[in-house]
C-alpha cells in the first residue's frame, strides 16, 4: 500500500480535485477528439440517432490534402519563429531591468503586466487604430507606409500577429523571470564584478545560466500557447485573411469543424497539432535542458 499511495496518502487528497479537473477538462475532451478523428463524425440535436461512420484514416489523409491545412501549419511555424525568440530575450531583459532598483519600479512592473490582463478584444480594437489602411501608423509613416496595408498583406500580417501577441504577454513572461531571478544568488553578481566582469558579461555568465530552468518554462508555454493561436487572427484579420495567409490550425479546426460541419475532419488537425506541438516541446526542452 505504500508502495502504491506513497508515505503520505494524504496528499491524494489534495490532489483528487485538480485530478478530477484534469480528467474533466482535458482527458476526456482529448479521448473523444482522437474517437472522433476516426469517424465521419457531425453534430446533431441532442438525442437524435444518426449514423456516423468509421473512416478509418481517411480524416488524416484529408488533413494533409488539404492547401489551407498545410498553409495553416507553415503560418504558425513562422509566428513561433518570430514570437518564442522575441518572448523570450524581451522578457528576459525587461525582468532583468526591473528586478534592478530603478525609479517608478513598480509602475512600470504593472504597466508590462496589464496588457496580459486586459480583454483582447479591447487590445484588438486598438491595434486595428493603429494598424487599419487609414491607422494612425500608416499617417505617421506617409510614403513609407506598406503596400498592401499591415493586416491585408500577406507576408506581413503573420508577423504582425506575432508581435501583438509577444507584446500582450510579455507582462506574464517578464513575472516569471522575476520570480527565478530572486533564486540566482548576489554573490555571483559581486565575483563578476571582482573579476571586472562588465554588466553585460554578467548579464550572460550568471543571469542567463541562473535562469536557465525559467526559460525552458517560458519557450514551453510560449510554444504551446502560440500553437493554440485562434483571437488574434480571428478578429485582427476577419477570420484568417488574407487568402489563409494568417490563418492558425486551430482557426481551420474551428471552420471546418464548426462552421463547415466536418467534425471529423477538424478533430484529426487537433490531433495532428497535438502530436506536432508535443515533439517541437520535447526537442525544445531537450536543447534546454541537456549539460
Amino acid at each position: 500500500m505504500r508502495t502504491l499511495l506513497g508515505r503520505h496518502p494524504i496528499g491524494l487528497v489534495f490532489i483528487a480535485p485538480y485530478v478530477v479537473f484534469l480528467a474533466a477538462i482535458f482527458a476526456y475532451p482529448l479521448g473523444i477528439a482522437v474517437y472522433m478523428s476516426f469517424y465521419d463524425w457531425f453534430f446533431a440535436a441532442p438525442g437524435a440517432k444518426v449514423d456516423r461512420p468509421f473512416v478509418g484514416f481517411d480524416n488524416y489523409v484529408a488533413v494533409f490534402q488539404d492547401p489551407a491545412v498545410l498553409r495553416s501549419f507553415l503560418n504558425i511555424a513562422i509566428f513561433l519563429v518570430i514570437n518564442v525568440p522575441l518572448t523570450v530575450g524581451l522578457s528576459l531583459v525587461l525582468a532583468t531591468a526591473l528586478n534592478a532598483a530603478i525609479p517608478f519600479r513598480t509602475f512600470f512592473r504593472v504597466s508590462f503586466y496589464v496588457p496580459y490582463v486586459t480583454a483582447s478584444v479591447a487590445v484588438v480594437g486598438v491595434w486595428l487604430f493603429l494598424f487599419n489602411s487609414d491607422g494612425l501608423v500608416n499617417n505617421v509613416l506617409g510614403g513609407l507606409a506598406p503596400e498592401p496595408s499591415w493586416l491585408v498583406n500577406s507576408g506581413l500580417t503573420m508577423p504582425l500577429i506575432a508581435v501583438y501577441v509577444t507584446w500582450k504577454q510579455l507582462g506574464f513572461f517578464i513575472l516569471l523571470y522575476l520570480a527565478a531571478l530572486q533564486n540566482v544568488p548576489k554573490e555571483l553578481y559581486e565575483s563578476a564584478a571582482v573579476d571586472g566582469a562588465s554588466r553585460i558579461r554578467s548579464f550572460w555568465t550568471v543571469t542567463v545560466p541562473g535562469v536557465r530552468p525559467a526559460t525552458t518554462l517560458v519557450v514551453l508555454l510560449a510554444t504551446i500557447t502560440g500553437a493554440n493561436l485562434f483571437t488574434e487572427p480571428y478578429l485582427l484579420t476577419g477570420g484568417g485573411g488574407p487568402d489563409g495567409a494568417s490563418a492558425s490550425p486551430v482557426l481551420v479546426m474551428y471552420q471546418k469543424g464548426i462552421e463547415q460541419g466536418h467534425a471529423g475532419v477538424g478533430a484529426a488537425i487537433g490531433m495532428v497539432l497535438v502530436i506536432v506541438v508535443l515533439v517541437i516541446s520535447l526537442i525544445n526542452r531537450y536543447l534546454l535542458e541537456r549539460d
